[in-house]
């Protein structure tokens, strides 16, 4: 069982907390505040629990260094004109200044950490930093899913020191990716797209032995494609990986779980928006062609599947969903989950960068049932490994 900050005493005590804030800026401007929102549940809990707030994030990639422009400063007044509350900005993350600011807060007051990766002992996981930001806190609350599958000093190393628990925004991405993969409502479809099958072999090993079926999209099923033994052109597939692919369908057929493909592509000779472009057959993909989507028929098998779904899994785009029209097969069978969820009942979660550009770009986001901004730790709890900042938290 995974702690929970609702089981914790929190009245009076400093709590640290580990927040996502690595948003999107311009400048001095917070340009995506939908990080800052998820934390404000957790936020409020405590608050209105007689807490002393101490947040605690990264921002960017400084490698231990403090660089001006990746400083934490700026969320701290954006995140004022969302919680209606002072949020007080030390310059440094440990240390005196660090340890004055908690020691004086007030019971509902927040505190604002300076970019935790301005020290190289953040990302080492090392023990000496971990320690000084545990003299922050009485209580350590992890509330960054997208930050716990790395064993990093403050998702890892400072929950091992302070009485430690899950944040809210925590909790609800384990409750969702977990009823998703681990207790799904069955049939249980999955749907995976993106470039290249090397970056995914772990998450289809590991899918293949748990779904009813599996759709494989994007530049990676070229892969599976060649496997097959159709011509795939020009397009991008890894030739070093065909053996692994066949490997791959055949867990498939042993876990009795069904393996699809696209039945049909649509196909250009440019890479580039707006390119000449057909829909082709499987043996009828010419050498200078490159496959960059899902064709009508394929589209349409993908419906019927989502159809008789009764819950949905889904990561990464069908196709070049960055170049219109190579985005219809994307948005088409983003659009129709959405209507399942929305008006059936389906379960749907999501997850990965790409994969929620391509659920926005659809206005489809809303109504999936979960859609995860957690990128990398998303990816990795579908592979079915252990997360370090997870694991930290489970008695």
């Amino acid at each position: 069982m995974i702690r929970r900050i609702e089981d914790a005493d929190i009245a009076g005590k400093r709590v640290l907390v580990r927040v996502d804030f690595n948003v999107p800026m311009d400048g001095m401007r917070v340009t995506d505040d939908t990080r800052l929102r998820a934390a404000l549940p957790t936020i409020a809990h405590l608050r209105e629990g007689g807490a002393r707030v101490i947040l605690a994030a990264h921002f960017d990639r400084p490698r231990g260094r403090r660089v001006p422009s990746m400083s934490l400063a700026p969320v701290a007044s954006a995140l004022e004109d969302l919680i209606g509350a002072p949020v007080k900005f030390v310059s440094d993350c440990i240390g005196p200044d660090a340890e004055g600011a908690a020691g004086i807060l007030k019971p509902g007051g927040v505190l604002l950490l300076e970019n935790t990766r301005f020290h190289a002992g953040e990302e080492a996981n090392d023990p000496d930093f971990a320690a000084a930001l545990a003299r922050l806190g009485d209580i350590y609350v992890n509330d960054a899913f997208s930050a716990a599958h790395r064993a990093h000093a403050s998702t890892e190393g400072v929950a091992r020191l302070l009485p430690s628990y899950a944040g809210l925004a925590l909790q609800r991405e384990i409750h969702h990716v977990t009823a998703a993969l681990e207790a799904p409502q069955r049939p249980l479809l999955a749907i995976v797209g993106g470039a290249k099958v090397s970056t995914k072999i772990d998450l289809l090993k590991n899918l293949v032995a748990k779904v009813d079926r599996l759709f494989i999209g994007g530049a990676m099923a070229n892969t599976f494609l060649a496997a097959r033994g159709h011509s795939v052109g020009s397009s991008l597939y890894e030739r070093e990986l065909l053996d692994t692919a066949r490997a791959i369908e055949e867990a498939a057929a042993q876990a009795g779980s069904t393996l699809m493909l696209p039945l049909d592509v649509v196909v250009a000779r440019d890479f580039k928006p707006h390119a000449d472009r057909r829909v082709a057959g499987l043996d009828d993909v010419q050498g200078p062609e490159m496959i960059l989507d899902c064709g009508p028929e394929t589209i349409d098998r993908l419906a019927d599947a989502i159809e008789t779904a009764r819950t949905l899994v889904w990561n990464g785009p069908l196709g070049a969903f960055e170049m219109p029209p190579f985005d219809t097969g994307t948005l088409e069978a983003a659009r129709f989950a959405a209507m399942r969820c929305r008006d059936h009942g389906l379960v749907a979660v999501a997850g990965g960068g790409d994969t929620v550009s391509a659920l926005n770009k659809a206005g489809a986001s809303e109504d999936f049932t979960f859609v995860s901004t957690a990128g990398g730790a998303f990816l990795e709890w579908l592979e079915g490994k252990t997360l370090p900042g997870i694991a930290a938290l489970r008695d």
